[in-house]
């Protein structure tokens, strides 16, 4: 009996076709942790029901995390990261992670919960640190006539506050609690990539291109996630992509409208810059 052709052959349910390894593709794009109702970030909320059906489905030879984030949050990134951990260890299931333009800073650390790690030579890799960064506007205020009135009970309650002077006790406080997560992100990768060359300081925030990071045992190998899958499990493996649940474009514009929303359009534009400034820290 000659073979059905292609078209015909994927409108039938897979188990009337001819067996052939499955592999659930899972897309992680974008900063994380960034709050706005147009410009929704990458959170534990808005991909945990895509990493949960890609690791339902029967038949899996491997489920692959593509990485193209700057980095953003560090809770959301950690809280990333064990789901995906969580759901590989729990389904027995290998994962593999290919970076695209980047996997830096928060981006990595959910590439780490791959079991290997698959770059472009030219991808941004790295960023093993932690960032706060702001803007100070107290004699800006002072310049046109506004007068800041903050009242609190605890001392540190206004910690950082932008329209304040900077307190040199509130950045000490800051830098305690960087050091805290840049320990959490240090042992974290140490774990996941215990191959990482004796003598060398990874942990600096710097970054490196896919080739650099590939020679550091930041990543395994160089590639792209279709010839790595079709040079392991054949080239007739089928990648099945799991569509996100973010929603429309409208969706979101309507959720921002309705009675109760949050955002507005000069949070969207700032949340857009904050966005960009992600992007070019890595020069892209």
């Amino acid at each position: 009996m000659p073979a059905l052709p292609a078209f015909l052959r994927d409108l039938l349910p897979r188990r009337f076709r001819e067996k052939r390894p499955l592999v659930a593709v899972v897309r992680l794009n974008g900063v994380i942790g960034a709050v706005s109702p147009i410009r929704q970030g990458l959170s534990i909320a808005s991909v945990a029901g895509s990493l949960e059906r890609a690791f339902a489905l029967k038949d899996l030879a491997a489920v692959a995390i593509v990485v193209n984030s700057p980095g953003g949050s560090p809770a959301q990134s950690h809280l990333i990261h064990r789901r995906i951990r969580a759901l590989a260890e729990e389904k027995a299931i290998p994962v593999l992670a290919f970076v695209e333009d980047a996997a830096a800073s928060g981006g990595y650390m959910i590439a780490c919960a791959a079991d290997e790690i698959v770059a472009d030579p030219t991808s941004v890799v790295g960023s093993i640190g932690v960032v706060s960064a702001g803007f100070g506007f107290d004699k800006l205020i002072a310049r046109i006539g506004v007068e800041r009135r903050v009242h609190t009970q605890g001392e540190a309650k206004a910690m950082l506050d932008p329209f304040r002077p900077e307190d040199p006790a509130d950045v000490e406080r800051l830098k305690a609690i960087q050091a805290d997560v840049q320990a959490l992100f240090t042992e974290l990768v140490t774990q996941r990539r215990p191959k990482l060359p004796a003598g060398e300081n990874l942990f600096t925030g710097a970054v490196w291109t896919g080739r650099q990071a590939a020679a550091l045992g930041l990543v395994d190998a160089l590639g792209d996630i279709r010839s790595t899958l079709r040079a392991r499990f054949g080239e007739k493996v089928e990648m099945r992509l799991i569509a996100d649940a973010r929603g429309s474009f409208l969706a979101r514009l309507l959720r921002r409208a309705a009675p109760g929303g949050v955002g507005t359009l000069a949070g969207d534009g700032l949340a857009a810059l904050e966005e960009r400034a992600a992007w070019a820290r890595l020069g892209l």
